[in-house]
């Protein structure tokens, strides 16, 4: 096993360098200049010598007269150092800058995951005991339907009812501004606010978790050790959990696996929707900015993410199913 997460690793590493090396090519040839954005207010109040000579001063502080090559080396070892570089917009370090909106989506996305996953996995399991009941053909529509529907649909329909029509959430932030108050205050302001928004992803969730967990307890429970269970008289409770639903969390892994590593993602349409301070939402800004340092940070952890989310699941697969070698 030691072995072969090392190996893993060495792995992880040559394909983060090779993806760094592929999007900070990509983004240095998308048309734009920083330094002219920079300088581009001075040039009502500067004659043109003087503001050509600020835009080349600029250029220079920046290191885009150097080559490609040697930008990315610099770049690099900026990043070995835990220096991102600076946001050209926001006029601050982007290690900084991600802080709050990383912190913000892990709570976001940490809070949707778990309410997601209490009601998924056991109602899967349900209707895959109860299959073709009418509890299940009901379930069985209402995740299509769930999964069919894009989550801005969702979004848009939960703004006009709770927000608009009844009032009983704000349409958008993370907090009423100038608000001040004891801790347990704040913590429930934010709470309302983040009510629509956690709503809206946890059920635009359900619909594909509900089916696959649903699939893969129905697979194990038409086993023959199933019925060699019943046969020998277990209880039906230790059947499904114990017999069950272990061989069914084998194909389900990769899914809580890919589940929990969006914790760090964001949500791009979500946070944009509800004009929340996310990770999602200051990768899009940034972008339309081409503040194309903040982007490379949240893409480089985007990459890191998946990394290792791969890893553990295959290590995940050795846990839940001896007869896995992930070693070999």
């Amino acid at each position: 096993m030691t072995k072969y997460i090392l190996k893993r690793i060495m792995y992880m590493i040559f394909v983060f360098a090779a993806m760094s090396i592929i999007l900070f090519f990509l983004y240095n040839l998308i048309p734009g200049d920083p330094a002219r954005a920079e300088v581009e207010h001075l040039k009502e109040t500067l004659n043109p010598e003087q503001y050509e000579k600020a835009y080349q001063d600029a250029r220079e502080r920046m290191g885009l007269n150097d080559k490609t090559i040697v930008r990315y080396k610099r770049w690099a070892v900026g990043v070995l150092n835990r220096d991102l570089g600076r946001s050209q917009v926001h006029k601050k370090d982007v290690t900084e800058l991600v802080k709050t909106p990383l912190k913000n989506t892990i709570k976001i996305n940490l809070i949707s995951v778990f309410l997601g996953l209490a009601i998924t996995i056991p109602l899967g399991i349900y209707c895959a005991v109860r299959r073709n009941s009418n509890f299940d053909k009901v379930v069985q529509v209402l995740t299509i339907v769930g999964y069919s529907i894009p989550a801005f649909i969702f979004g848009l329909l939960f703004i006009y009812v709770f927000a608009v029509k009844l009032k009983w959430f704000p349409v958008s932030g993370m907090g009423t501004p100038n608000l001040k108050g004891s801790s347990w205050v704040l913590f429930k302001d934010q709470l309302w606010h983040l009510g629509l928004p956690l709503m809206v992803m946890t059920l635009a969730s359900l619909g594909g978790l509900t089916r696959y967990v649903r699939a893969a307890m129905s697979d194990a429970l038409s086993m023959d050790y199933i019925k060699t269970a019943r046969a020998k008289g277990l209880k039906e409770k230790t059947v499904i959990m114990s017999h069950a639903w272990r061989n069914a969390l084998l194909p389900i892994v990769t899914l809580l696996v890919g589940w929990f590593a969006s914790i760090f993602y964001g949500s791009l349409v979500i946070e944009r929707m509800f004009n929340l301070n996310g990770l999602g939402k200051l990768l899009i800004d940034s972008l339309n900015s081409r503040d194309y340092n903040v982007v490379m940070a949240i893409q480089l952890l985007y990459i890191m993410v998946a990394l290792f989310s791969n890893l553990i699941t295959d290590i995940s697969y050795g846990i839940v199913d001896p007869r896995v070698r992930v070693d070999r």
